[in-house]
This record gives C-alpha cells, structure tokens and sequence, in this order.
C-alpha cells in the first residue's frame, strides 16, 4: 500500500467508526439488528447474511442503488405494511450509509489499482 492509500484510509477510519457506531447503536424505532442488516445489504458486505422481507429489500437495493427513484408508492406500501415514519427514515439512513461505504470502499481499491467495482 502505498503513502497515501494509508494515511487517507487511516485519516477517515475514525469518522467512519463513528458514523457506523451513531447509524447501528443510537435510540431509535428499528432494532439494531434490522438496521445492520439493511447497511450490510446496501453496502454488499461478502458474506453478510441478509434476511428482509422482499418489500423491504426492493425499498432497501433502490435506495442504495438508485435513491432517485424511490416514489411516494414505495414509502406508502412500507407504511402500510406497517412500518412507522421513523422507522422507514432509520431503514433510509442505514442503507444510504452502507451504499456511500460500498463506494468508498470501490474508490479506495481503485486507488490502490486493486480492482473495485461498482455495480
């Protein structure tokens, strides 16, 4: 690895951390477990074991993939299938989060020209 690779990936570890920490521990409507398995869904995480109900995950790979295309009908079957505002804006949350860390990741191995690619 070289110079930089290390200090750009040792410079954001930390506020990666944290963010990771704040989006999968903080209070909130949906349990840690759901929110870790949508971040780990949207961030494509090898070996993660990533049981959603097929609504669910339709919501979770469109946000992560293609946010702009989310409709008010995706959020209005979520809600009607029982899901609160608060736990619908959690589940958003974590899967931008595991979206934007799947990018890095790509990003990071591109810079050291070890592949990473983005579907």
């Amino acid at each position: 690895m070289r110079r930089a690779d290390t200090f750009c990936s040792m410079r954001y570890d930390g506020f990666r951390k944290r963010l990771v920490d704040a989006v999968l521990n903080a209070p909130g409507d949906t349990p840690e477990t759901l929110r870790r398995t949508v971040l780990e869904r949207a961030r494509e995480t090898p070996g993660a074991k990533v049981n959603l109900p097929p609504a669910l995950t339709h919501y979770v790979d469109t946000v992560a993939r293609h946010a702009h295309k989310v409709t008010d009908k995706d959020v209005a079957a979520l809600q009607k299938a029982g899901q609160s505002d608060d736990s619908l804006f959690e589940i958003t949350v974590a899967a931008a989060v595991g979206a934007a860390l799947h990018r890095l990741d790509c990003g990071m191995a591109a810079l050291r020209g070890s592949g990473g690619e983005l579907d």
